[in-house]
């Protein structure tokens, strides 16, 4: 139940986010997550869209570098703790998170963490060994979640 995530590197300038973000929408795809962090005078967007082949068509089209990535995203408990007692099992496991960044607005009583995983079938395994749910690529309203 891996998620395809698409991730645009943007020189760290006015309207490059802008940019990005426009040719996404004016191609009629709807973004499901995003997570933007900067690194030395550029910045990192990752995404999670509503048509994974056809958004990295227009990101190539605008000739912005990008590359696809799988994560897992699951669903945790929205209480003081949740998040450690996660981070736990997987560190007991020698799994190293890469990544990682949140949901939050859930009305479920739960959060949406995506992460990226050293080893992200042995992390999807150990999660759902105890109990907590991996969403898939419906659960975001993902249509294509190949490349």
């Amino acid at each position: 139940m891996k998620l395809k995530q698409i991730s645009i590197f943007l020189e760290n300038s006015p309207g490059r986010l802008y940019e990005a973000t426009q040719a996404l929408g004016d191609a009629g795809l709807n973004l499901r997550s995003l997570s933007i962090s900067d690194v030395s005078g550029f910045g990192v967007l990752r995404i999670l869209v509503s048509d994974v082949a056809k958004a990295r068509r227009i990101i190539m089209e605008k000739q912005l570098p990008a590359r696809v990535d799988d994560v897992v995203a699951a669903e945790i408990t929205d209480a003081p703790g949740s998040l450690a007692k996660t981070l736990k099992l997987l560190m007991e496991n020698k799994i190293n998170v890469d990544y990682m960044y949140a949901l939050a607005g859930t009305s479920s009583g739960k959060a949406v963490m995506v992460f990226s995983f050293s080893d992200n079938d042995l992390a999807i395994k150990l999660l759902q060994d105890n109990q907590v749910v991996i969403l898939d690529a419906e659960s975001f309203g993902i249509l294509d979640n190949t490349v």
